[in-house]
């Protein structure tokens, strides 16, 4: 047998030339453009053929789909006549996002020019294989003998796929049958697939439920309309086979699931596949229906729900028209397919068996994280970087990475003796040549801020990343703190005005040049209210809000900012209370990977999962979580240093440490 196709270089083609390749005796000619011949031997590869013999059964025509009978030189017309038993035509546009000039370039011009060409060689057999899109969006079940009946078609993609096979039915000239295979996914055996598409659309959404829920968790769905999946492996062994059969000429075959899904479903069985949370709701989407158009046209006008929602689509990755599709209407029947494949072994595989499958693949191969250069080096690499306290603790090690990372790496504290130190450390670590700068300063005293953020604007042109690690820890009790303001007062000196003195002076750089990320080290105390720290916790709390304000100022200017609401860490700033000697606390280190993160990534918050459960308590339940910080507070003492005593040993409880054990980074 012999045969001719187009799109062979394709997810869907690539896969039809290996299985025509099965048969004795067959040669396959196909289609290519002459830019693309570098790619030959990869395909040939690819097929398995290593041999001079092997390669001469498949030989690339060169030409063009858009072209008059697929822009083949004369002399190759004339060698290929009366030589084709098959056309296959796969070459199409197979993409909702796609530009509907494109698609009618290749899915409509395309199909006429295949048609014409077809007729040039007189072929035996000319086997088209559209889409259910050709379907349109019909509501009910749309059979194998029906085309003219089609509806809703005015998306391109629909549009387009209805044309063209539309061309075959009424143009083409010699004997032909028309395939539409449903949303074509990974292979069930492998999960490999080549681009996302379909279902995939909605793998990052359940990506993102899986990190920030448990899999235990309940999740509410979409219940939506009916869609239909099949692998790409069926669609292959289907048109393989039921092209090789007597008496298909001018019929359509549906190679479709029997079964089908909704929406909910599919997106519950790649949840479970994930192991994401599972969805044990789901909402009908259709209820969305009763709000008029006007209305949903007056919110889209709105420039907030413009902005938000194109965040939200781009952010998973949605293309524009996907969510059009949700209450897909259309059902298909397959009972022509069916009875061609009898006794074939060739059925269509049950989603649930193969959908970890698929998950793995997209996780391992397509994810578009995978792409992005998510390394610390990649994001600060030749940047300038400030962090305010780097002479010891946080600070000093996220300084050591940054340096590593390649960064131009400024710390400042007010120790200079302690700085020439840390400089030493950071040298030992990121090698002699790391570019390391420090600076002398108490961000607390503001005239000192102010010529410090002048000599770094004048010595380095401002900063790309700002850190503002610097800060005061203060754990004293209320009570006894009647007779000590100073303390409310310096903890606001240091850790917010401090902090605030040098970000906006640093600011106007960054709004000039449009790029900027800064990093604000706030506690988990502000979200569970720690007591013994209202000093320390008011003046991060009140950090936290300016930073949420400066955040939805400078969203739209290239600046960004992160929050850390950071557990407890060993520092020299906890030393002083002896409770914590024994407690799981996070390393320096530990803490300064979550400030690359931040700088890589550039969330708007980072907190732990305890921190989020404390804020979500008191938001909910405020008075179950007041006697969850009171009993806490009654179980630890103040230390000796808050007490102004020296020399004393902490007594525990058994409850007191067990506490401890548990609520890992709480302040107690």
């Amino acid at each position: 047998m012999r045969y001719f196709v187009t799109g062979a270089t394709g997810f869907i083609g690539k896969r039809l030339v290996a299985k025509l390749l099965e048969r004795r005796g067959a040669t396959v000619h196909f289609l290519m453009r002459p830019e693309s011949e570098g790619k030959l031997a990869e395909l040939q590869a690819w097929w398995g053929l290593n041999s001079a013999a092997a390669k001469a059964r498949v030989q690339p025509v060169f030409g063009d789909l858009t072209a008059k009978k697929l822009g083949v030189a004369a002399e190759d017309l004339k060698a290929l006549k009366g030589q084709v038993d098959s056309v296959y035509h796969l070459a199409a546009v197979y993409d909702l996002g796609a530009s509907e000039e494109s698609q009618v370039q290749v899915n409509i011009e395309g199909t006429r020019n295949a048609v014409e060409f077809a007729k040039a060689i007189d072929a035996g057999h000319f086997h088209h294989v559209s889409s259910i899109a050709a379907a349109g969006l019909y509501e009910g079940v749309f059979r194998e003998d029906m085309f003219d009946e089609a509806e809703g078609l005015d998306h391109p993609y629909f549009m387009t796929k209805h044309e063209s096979e539309k061309i075959v039915r009424k143009e083409c000239k010699v004997p032909w049958t028309v395939y539409r295979p449903a949303m074509v996914v990974g292979d069930s055996h492998t999960g490999e697939m080549d681009k996302i598409d379909g279902p995939y659309y909605f793998f990052k959404l359940i990506q993102r439920m899986r990190q920030l829920l448990p899999p235990w968790m309940p999740a509410v769905g979409i219940e939506g309309g009916r869609v239909n999946i099949v692998p790409v492996d069926f669609v292959v062994d289907a048109l393989d086979h039921i092209s090789h059969l007597e008496g298909v000429a001018g019929r359509c075959f549906h190679l479709v699931d029997p079964v089908g899904y909704r929406v909910g479903d599919v997106l519950d069985i790649f949840s479970k596949a994930a192991h994401a949370p599972k969805m044990n709701l789901f909402v009908n989407a259709a209820l969305l229906g009763f709000i008029p158009k006007s209305v949903k046209k007056g919110l889209m006008a709105l420039a907030p729900v413009r902005r938000v929602r194109n965040a939200v689509m781009k952010d998973l990755g949605l293309p524009e028209d996907m969510l059009t599709f949700i209450n897909y209407p259309t059902r298909f029947d397959c009972r022509e397919t069916t009875a061609a494949l009898k006794g074939s072994g060739i059925v269509c595989p049950n989603l649930h068996d193969y959908a970890w499958r698929l998950w793995d693949y997209w996780e391992r191969h397509l994810d578009p994280d995978l792409f992005i250069d998510r390394s610390l080096r990649g994001a600060v690499a030749g940047k300038v970087v400030l962090v305010t306290g780097g002479s010891s603790g946080i600070g000093l090690a996220a300084a050591k990475k940054f340096a590593e990372a390649g960064a131009i790496t400024l710390i400042c504290a007010r120790d200079a003796d302690k700085l020439v130190d840390a400089v030493t450390e950071i040298r030992a670590v990121a090698g002699k040549d790391a570019r390391i700068h420090s600076y002398s300063v108490d961000i607390a005293d503001e005239a000192g801020c102010k010529d410090f953020i002048d000599a770094i604007t004048r010595e380095h042109g401002g900063v790309d990343f700002l850190i503002n690690n610097a800060g005061r820890s203060i754990r004293r009790a209320i009570e006894s703190s009647y007779d000590r303001f100073h303390d409310f007062e310096r903890t606001m000196q240091l850790n917010y005005f401090g902090c605030l003195r040098v970000t906006m002076g640093l600011l106007p750089g960054m709004v000039a040049r449009r790029r900027g990320h800064v990093v604000n080290i706030s506690s988990i105390g502000v979200l569970t209210n720690a007591p013994r720290f209202s000093a320390y916790v008011a003046s991060k709390a009140a950090l936290d809000a300016w930073t949420r304000c400066a955040s939805s100022e400078f969203a739209d200017v290239g600046v960004t900012f992160t929050t850390i609401n950071m557990p407890l860490v060993r520092t020299p700033m906890i030393a002083p209370t002896k409770i914590y000697n024994n407690v799981p606390t996070l390393s320096p280190e530990e803490a300064a990977d979550m400030i690359a993160q931040a700088c890589v990534g550039k969330p708007v918050r980072m907190a732990t999962r305890l921190g989020i459960t404390g804020q979500v308590l008191h938001a909910l339940a405020p008075r179950v979580a007041q006697i969850v910080m009171n009993t806490s507070f009654r179980m630890f003492p103040d230390s000796e240093a808050a007490k102004g005593e020296k020399g004393g040993k902490p007594q525990l409880s058994a409850e007191a440490i067990a506490l401890q054990q548990m609520m890992r980074g709480i302040h107690f």
